[in-house]
This record gives structure tokens, sequence and C-alpha cells, in this order.
């Protein structure tokens, strides 16, 4: 087959509206169809279409995403084995520093955060279940890169490049693979104001059996952060955490 069929330039049509009514919050016939360039009849079929299943509904006239997508994803993250045996041992990892902690796995070249819990000082980012981010743009993600296999860790930033996103985020790949080289030595990474500025991230991976699963990382504000007295406590609480979430990962039910 030397092409896509019509079918399947459909099924791709239809994603991209639900990314793009996911992006705008909503959209109506009109407004679609500037978006993505096509036909407002065309717009309206889809926007019509994707109503009938469930996961876009009509606000009169407005079309947007449905509650339906927030079961689906629920249901991934609760099935999902490391979030079982996590969930506690990130809520007392939480509470025990005051901080955001995240549990981040790689999917599609791009960092998933699949879990976050929030301490009594956490900062307030917009962080969310289900959010990607690229993996060179704080330690989570680089964590995850480091412990990859390296003809992954290759494929990605040859597919993904690294965008710069603030002023402080690694755009060589030289650099970059030095400081990866680092992180598999040290076993943990920490930096600061790379994804986003005056935030800090300190990360270890999770490795059952020498096969990487995901990362959890604590998120500070970069003046706490910076502080190594501040990063030597919270490391031994994360590797504590993460003994624990490998152990019950390994031999829990």
């Amino acid at each position: 087959m030397t092409g896509r069929t019509s079918t399947m330039s459909s099924v791709l049509r239809a994603f991209t509206v639900l990314e793009t009514l996911g992006e705008v919050n909503g959209a109506g016939p009109s407004e679609l169809a500037a978006l993505l360039d096509i036909p407002k009849s065309t717009a309206h079929a889809y926007l019509r279409t994707l109503a009938e299943t469930g996961y876009v509904i009509n606000d009169g006239g407005e079309y947007r995403l449905s509650y339906r997508f927030l079961k689906t994803g629920s249901q991934i993250k609760h099935q999902n084995g490391l979030f079982q045996v996590s969930e506690e041992f990130l809520k007392d990892l939480a509470e025990q520093t005051g901080e955001l902690v995240s549990l981040a796995v790689e999917q599609s070249g791009q960092a998933v955060i699949l879990h976050k819990t929030f301490g009594e000082r956490s900062l307030e980012l917009g962080i969310y279940a289900g959010m990607t981010i690229p993996l060179h743009t704080n330690a989570t993600g680089k964590v995850i890169l480091a412990h990859l296999p390296d003809e992954r860790t290759d494929e990605i930033i040859e597919t993904r490049g690294l965008a710069q996103v603030t002023d402080e985020t690694i755009t060589d790949e030289g650099t970059l693979r030095a400081e990866l080289d680092e992180i598999r030595e040290r076993g943990y990474a920490v930096d600061w104001n790379q994804q986003v500025t005056g935030m800090g991230l300190i990360a270890a991976p999770i490795l059952v059996d020498g096969r990487l699963d995901g990362a959890i990382g604590i998120v500070s504000p970069t003046g706490r952060i910076r502080n190594d007295s501040y990063q030597r406590t919270l490391l031994q609480k994360l590797q504590e955490t993460i003994d624990s979430i490998t152990i019950k990962h390994r031999y829990g039910p």
C-alpha cells in the first residue's frame, strides 16, 4: 500500500479534531474549520460524529471534550502496576518533605506524569496526570534518559531534538550526554530552572531487576533545591521511598 486510505485519514483527522478541542477548550464548526484549514461542513461533520460517540459534547453549538476522557484516563492510571504499588509511598513522601512529588514514565519519547501528590508547601505549577514533558528539560526526564537502553536514548534525542524551554535548558547534545553519564554513575539527578524558571527537581529512577520502570521527582523552588544540605535530606527520603516501592513491586501482591 503506497498511501493512506480515506478511512485511515478520517481516523487521523478525528484525533486531530479531539486534540484541537482540548487545546482551545472547545470550539464551534467555524472556529475549528479555521484552526484546521478545512471546510466548515467538514468540521461540522466531524464534530457531530464525535458527539455521537460520547467523547465530545455539544454545548449550545460549541463542542467540548467530555468527561468520558477522564474515565478512560483514570482507568489507564489505576490499572498501571507501578502506580498501584507507589501511590501510598508517594503520598508519604510528599507529607514528609512538604514538596510536590511526581511519578513519571517514558512513552513515545516523552516523560508522562503518571501521578502527582502535593505537600503542605508545594509549588503550584499546573502539573496533572497525563501531562507530557520533554525528557531533556528536567531531572526526572534526564534520569529516565540515563537509564533507558542506549539505542532508545539515541532514538529519542534524534527524533525529539533538544528544544530550548528556558534559558537554562540543555540544548547541546554533548553537554546532555555528559550529564547523563554522571547521572548513571551517581544514581540521581538534580537541576533547577531548566524546565520552569524558579523550579528545581531532584529525581531518581525506579529500577526493578535492572529494568527501568519509571522515575520519581521531588519538585522544589530553586532557592531551596540549590542548598546542598537540603538536597541530601530530600535524596535520603527519595531513596527510601524508591526502595520501598521496588520491594513491593517485586514481591508484593
